[in-house]
């Protein structure tokens, strides 16, 4: 008999009905107001990755805690003040406006604007140089000139960087790798830019003393692939789209600002707008 009750019960809860469930379903309410599983499913979509990763259960159960109390907090407000309700008229226009931007995204980052783009930058684009050089780089004027004296009558430069030199290139006789414009203060990168290959150069100054420069040898530099700079043109492709979008509805739409002649300043008085 024991075992025919648990059977039966067992057959109960499968044959039990499963409430319809679609996104206006009801799954609390406070003081008459309804919190629907709608509510409940964007809430989640929003929260941290470590919250998605929680049981459903546990999900669940704490999504609803919250929905309820911060419902309960707001019926306690009473009326709604002047201010909150700009506030919430801001927040409500932000959000809105960003969804809006967030679709002319979609439709306009797609595979062939991005080759499109990068078609644009870099196919025509000459290629640009990648320079090999070393330096020795020392407090003074006179110690490089001095240096560089000792160099001009034969010295080895890979061995006066090691003997002389205060960076931590020095090690490896000064030498600096490759490197492209952009990447050393400008007066050492005009210097690099007008030497010749095996030519040593300087006294060049910048923040960080004087430097005897050698350049080892140049290369054109590789242009990057699509895959090596899709985000940089995803995001040009974007403030592009919607920079035209932005402008094509404010073109279109009927604008007036009989604000215009309200001293700038006035924007500082809080009293205006109440608490």
């Amino acid at each position: 008999m024991k075992h025919l009750g648990f059977f039966l019960s067992a057959l109960m809860m499968m044959t039990a009905p499963v409430l319809a469930q679609d996104a206006k379903t009801v799954v609390a309410t406070v003081n008459g107001t309804e919190i629907t599983l709608g509510h409940m499913i964007v809430l989640r979509a929003k929260l941290p990755e470590q919250y998605q990763n929680l049981p459903d259960d546990v999900l669940f159960k704490g999504i609803l805690d919250q929905l309820i109390q911060q419902e309960a907090l707001k019926q306690s407000m009473g009326d709604i003040s002047p201010r909150n309700m700009l506030a919430m008229d801001n927040d409500n226009r932000a959000f809105l406006s960003e969804q809006a931007a967030q679709a002319v995204v979609s439709a306009a980052v797609t595979d062939a604007a991005l080759q499109a783009a990068y078609d644009a930058k870099f196919t025509a684009m000459a290629p640009a140089t990648e320079y090999h050089a070393a330096h020795i780089l020392v407090a003074t004027k006179q110690e490089a000139d001095k240096i560089k004296a000792d160099i001009d009558g034969g010295a080895d430069f890979g061995a006066k960087a090691k003997e002389f030199s205060s960076d931590g290139a020095a090690a490896n006789g000064g030498d600096l790798g490759w490197f492209g414009t952009g990447m050393m203060v400008k007066p050492f990168e005009d210097a690099v830019v007008a030497m010749k290959v095996g030519e040593v150069t300087g006294p060049v100054q910048t923040d960080f003393g004087f430097h005897l420069i050698k350049l080892i040898e140049t290369r054109d530099a590789a242009k990057p692939t699509l895959d090596d700079v899709r985000d940089e043109l995803a995001a040009q492709v974007e403030q592009t789209a919607v920079a035209a979008h932005v402008k094509a509805l404010t073109d279109a739409a009927t604008i007036t600002r009989p604000g215009k002649g309200i001293a700038p300043a006035t924007l500082r008085n809080d009293a205006l707008v109440g608490k």
